[in-house]
């Protein structure tokens, strides 16, 4: 059941951003706009609720349940960006803004970027490590959250991995920049 709720959960972000994107810039009705692109974040508590009420029911914490906090995590941390992200290449496409921006491509000017970047991975992986830590204290039996312990470890893993693959190699060999 979680990894429906997941599923729709995708689907209903990108739809709810596309349509208030829809309603801002082609439909011209701005506070419709605003009223969507705000209501998106309600999406990260339809997910929330599905997989506390799976947990408080009884089941077994599966990879679902860990890919549900770790998605909420990360839509938390990166979702107010994905948001800007497709709101300026639709403005650019749509509604003759400038066009939209783009991270510098070396020296030390994209080392910060990726700084900053890794900042925001840092924020989804304590935001996902507290739900999945809450989770196995509301579950409270070790036999039914091995798997939310794993995703912590799994989480970890991959921070530490983007850590050296991203931000410390960009400050280590700073590509040129062009310019």
């Amino acid at each position: 059941m979680v990894l429906a709720v997941i599923a729709a959960c995708e689907i209903g972000f990108w739809v709810l951003l596309g349509a208030g994107l829809v309603a801002r810039y082609l439909l011209r009705m701005r506070r419709l706009g605003l009223a969507l692109l705000i209501s998106v974040p309600l999406i990260d508590l339809v997910l929330l609720a599905a997989t506390v009420i799976d947990l408080r029911r009884g089941a077994t914490a599966n990879f679902t349940h860990g890919l549900a906090a770790a998605y909420l995590g990360f839509s938390i941390a990166f979702g107010h960006s994905m948001i800007r992200w497709a709101d300026q290449r639709f403005a650019h496409r749509f509604a003759g803004g400038p066009p939209p921006w783009k991270p510098p491509k070396g020296g030390w000017a994209r080392a910060r970027y990726e700084w900053r970047e890794w900042g925001k991975g840092v924020l989804g992986w304590a935001v996902a490590c507290a739900l999945l830590g809450g989770g196995i204290l509301m579950v409270d039996d070790a036999s039914r959250t091995g798997e939310l312990l794993a995703w912590m470890l799994r989480l970890s893993v991959a921070i530490v991995i983007w850590l050296v693959a991203f931000p410390v190699w960009a400050t280590l060999f700073p590509a040129r920049s062009e310019t």
